[in-house]
């Protein structure tokens, strides 16, 4: 099976804290970049012959789109690929784009799966990271896409933001945590060279949250989802049983993925990676080709992806399949370099079959762990 991701680049605004390719463009630029979006579709249809599990329309903000040029991607997508009874159909939306017309669209054109952007469920929280919709707006957002008849929806929070307290942070999980939602993904925040919080933070001093205070947010999330019935499947994201976002996961356990669309990656599940160029004018420009440029992964760097993304998951790194795909040296290797970490009793060793994971008190910690287990080349 393979995976499809769309990078859709355009917002109404940006996030103070936002880093990703995306540009706030008119609509004029939206209609070319779907032209040129559904010829490098077709264009690139003989690069897979496996059927297409998930498709992902992500950002930028997808719901910037009108609902007529998202039917149009899907059946684009649906008309040159083998997309599987039963597929994973994610958009990403912000709560402000959604109407119970809009929303009815989607579930039309086949999306069965929107996550929402909401971040958090404070006005002025809101405010402070330049989001441009309220706490009410995210709540009504998320009935009127169920409403629509969209069965799976998952929602974006963030903490750790300046002058946020854990007061705060606790009632915005209380009310994300009555919604109608069946994933819920968390993250801490970061502040991104070049972005606006950034920026702030250069010329004002801003009240940072300090490693404690996320920590004890991280751990009240963790706490509070597991009450509702939300299991823990990878670290920054929390699902109902049966609703862990398949999309991701394939990412995660290394499933070959296109990615169309300007700043947009793919891997062919070997040693390639392709990325386009994040250039809009130049996406628009080449229609069906657009520049982008390629990389051959190393041993060392599929060994090292490997034990990043197998060790965010609740699953862990199943150690006799990585011996088959590294060989024993290399499982020697991770093995040496974990012993102090699994004598501490921060990673965890489990057997049938054999398997090794992040203990769930060392999760927030987790990359100093890992870096702990990547290769210099020395296996």
């Amino acid at each position: 099976m393979a995976a499809i991701y769309i990078h859709v680049p355009f917002c109404k605004s940006r996030c103070a804290y936002c880093d990703f390719f995306s540009t706030t463009r008119p609509m004029a630029h939206r209609r070319a970049y779907v032209d040129a979006l559904t010829a490098e579709i077709g264009a690139r249809s003989r690069e897979t012959d496996e059927g297409i599990s998930t498709v992902y329309l992500g950002g930028g903000t997808p719901s910037q789109l009108p609902a007529q040029e998202v039917a149009h991607i899907i059946d684009t997508i649906f008309n040159i690929y083998n997309v599987e009874p039963g597929a994973e159909l994610t958009l990403e939306a912000n709560p402000d784009d959604v109407t119970p017309e809009v929303a009815a669209l989607w579930h039309n054109a086949g999306i069965n799966r929107v996550s929402m952007g909401v971040q958090s469920l404070d006005d002025a929280t809101l405010r402070a990271i330049g989001r441009r919709h309220t706490a009410q707006q995210a709540i009504e957002a998320v009935q009127t896409v169920r409403r629509a008849g969209i069965g799976n929806v998952s929602i974006d929070l963030m903490y750790g933001l300046p002058h946020q307290s854990l007061e705060q942070w606790e009632e915005t999980l209380e009310r994300a945590l009555s919604l109608p939602v069946e994933h819920i993904s968390a993250y801490a925040l970061t502040y991104e060279h070049g972005t606006r919080l950034w920026q702030q933070r250069e010329k004002n001093p801003l009240i940072e949250a300090t490693d404690e205070l996320s920590l004890a947010m991280y751990t009240r999330l963790r706490h509070k989802a597991k009450e509702r019935g939300f299991e823990h499947y990878e670290l920054s994201n929390f699902a109902r049983p049966g609703f862990s976002s398949r999309h991701n996961s394939a990412y995660w356990r290394g499933t070959p993925y296109l990615g169309f669309g300007p700043g947009a990656h793919s891997y062919d599940g070997r040693r390639q990676r392709r990325m386009n160029l994040p250039e809009l004018d130049a996406y628009i420009g080449a229609p069906g080709e657009p520049p982008h440029q390629l990389e051959t992964l190393s041993d060392e760097s599929l060994y090292n992806e490997a034990v990043f993304t197998r060790l965010r998951t609740s699953e862990g790194i199943d150690l006799n399949a990585f011996e088959k795909k590294f060989g024993p040296r290399r499982l020697a290797y991770l093995m040496e370099n974990a012993r102090r970490h699994i004598d501490a009793g921060r990673l965890l060793i489990e057997s049938g079959p054999k398997r090794m994971r992040l203990a769930p008190e060392a999760l927030f910690v987790s990359d100093d762990i890992v870096s702990d287990l990547m290769s210099l080349d020395q296996a």
